[in-house]
């Protein structure tokens, strides 16, 4: 059984001086760029559609592959960026990304054909899911224990905020030259190139986050793992004080001598019983948190509020609130991160996400199609599920999947989970449509509680507490089989 580590989180954690605490500030804004990058390049698309239905002839199969096919190429990124993140540094791989997220950015825009859309979108993808694997870690490794809840989930914030950017960017383009015209009896657009600056936009935040990383430090659990001790504590001293620095450096001393004896390298350590369990709860966080539905609503937004009996133009204005909504979610999620344990935070969003999809099945099935309530009943359920999940489940997963695993084993173990997730999103993302065109919004909602039902089990008997640990200690406690 491994001892427990030496550093104790105290009531009052040490008083930060002003010049470490503000640096840590900056590297947490430019670093979670690629958290607003992630949620433009996926909430876009939600406005997109129509425009690029018209000029690609989009049929209902190739919108729907255009659509998924980022979570594709996000769930392959995912796993190989947690793996290249292992092994040449967290840095250089979120200045990398930022590279591919320009390239894929311009490659979308500049498309002629749906097939040629469809591939720089699974490139775009591959950093979307790079990102997600690696910036959350990222932030994990650099922040002291008791900011680190706030701030790792200041990158699902960013990501809330790219994608309400995304909605409401997209409806400023859309209501200046989303205009039809009838050209030979048929109502096409005046403008049909609307979508390519819907999309051009996300070029802007790719270069803010590759020249802003340029001078940020590498993660110094990373650059100790890899032999650098003097380089890992002359970053800790720009973001702790000098005999805090030097007490983390003694703890990750202990414990990487530690992991080097058990020899956890990725797959071979899926042999060790405790990490085998401990990836397989990962995985499921993961998953449980994309089979809530909350990318249906982030991508498919509009199109949901037109089928429950808005018109076009209404929706596309009113989705703009499912933006909002996320943003203020994850700003509360965020004030009380800190002070509530994980697992009871994470089994109440569930509760409540559940609850909302009962209220919305109930609102599509029991209210008649005439009235007028109908559709603004279930934009207030579908509001309130996305305000419970942006400020709950959706911010948690990617911080416990942060904390939970060991230094060496980190970023190939995220990945992994996080491979999961995005072919979870996927899949929901590409059944989405045909489950509401099948069963209508009523039944779908309801196969949505259904799995909050089982997700909430999953959670109860399975999930650890992760607050209030150093990343040290949660990894001592996992080995020795302390489990909450």
């Amino acid at each position: 059984m491994q001892k427990q580590t030496d550093i104790a989180v105290s009531p009052e954690p040490p008083t930060e001086r002003y010049s470490t605490s503000r640096r840590l500030g900056v590297v947490a804004v430019i670093a979670t760029f690629g958290g607003l990058l992630f949620g433009y390049d996926t909430g876009v698309i939600n406005g997109a559609l129509a425009p690029l239905r018209e000029q690609l002839g989009l049929t209902t199969f190739t919108e729907g592959l255009v659509t998924s096919i980022l979570l594709v190429g996000a769930a392959i990124g995912a796993s190989i960026g947690g793996q290249l993140s292992d092994r040449y540094g967290r840095r250089h791989n979120i200045l990398m990304l930022a590279a591919v997220f320009a390239v894929g950015t311009f490659g979308c825009v500049l498309s002629p054909h749906w097939g040629v859309l469809a591939a720089f979108r699974f490139i775009l993808g591959m950093a979307v899911g790079g990102a997600s694997a690696t910036v959350p870690v990222y932030l994990a490794e650099i922040a002291p224990v008791e900011r680190r809840g706030s701030l790792v989930t200041r990158n699902e914030l960013a990501i809330v905020s790219g994608q309400f950017a995304a909605f409401v960017i997209n409806a400023i383009i859309y209501s200046i030259w989303g205009t039809k015209v009838l050209v030979n009896g048929v109502e096409v657009y005046q403008h049909p190139d609307i979508w390519r600056w819907m999309l051009i936009i996300a070029v802007l935040p790719a270069f803010a986050l590759f020249f802003g990383m340029l001078r940020m430090p590498e993660s110094p659990r990373w650059l100790f793992e890899h032999g650098r001790e003097a380089d890992a504590l002359a970053v800790l001293r720009q973001v702790r004080d000098p005999e805090r620095a030097q007490a983390e450096i003694d703890e990750l001393r202990e414990l990487v001598q530690e992991e080097r004896e058990s020899k956890i390298v990725r797959w071979s350590a899926l042999s060790v019983g405790w990490m085998r369990r401990l990836v397989f709860v990962g995985i499921g966080i993961a998953m449980v948190q994309q089979l809530t539905g909350i990318n249906s609503v982030m991508y498919y937004g509009t199109e949901l509020l037109e089928k429950a009996g808005f018109t076009a133009n209404v929706a596309i204005v009113a989705n703009t609130v499912n933006g909002i909504v996320s943003v203020g979610g994850c700003i509360f999620g965020m004030s009380i991160m800190n002070r509530v344990n994980r697992r009871t935070m994470l089994m109440a969003g569930f509760i409540g996400t559940t609850t909302a999809h009962i209220l919305i099945g109930l609102s599509a099935k029991l209210v008649p199609d005439s009235s007028a309530a109908k559709p603004v009943l279930i934009m207030i359920f579908v509001v309130l599920f996305v305000f419970i999940m942006q400020a709950t489940a959706g911010p948690l997963a990617w911080l416990m999947l942060s904390e939970m695993f060991p230094l060496r084993f980190r970023g190939f173990a995220y990945g992994l989970s996080a491979f999961m997730g995005w072919m979870t999103n996927f899949v929901v993302t590409l059944s989405f449509p045909s489950l509401i065109a099948g069963v209508g919004i009523a039944n779908t909602y309801f196969i949505f509680a259904a799995l909050g039902v089982v997700a909430l089990v999953f959670i109860a008997t399975q999930v650890p507490e992760t607050r209030g640990k150093s990343l040290e200690q949660i990894e001592a406690d996992m080995i020795s089989g302390h489990r909450r």
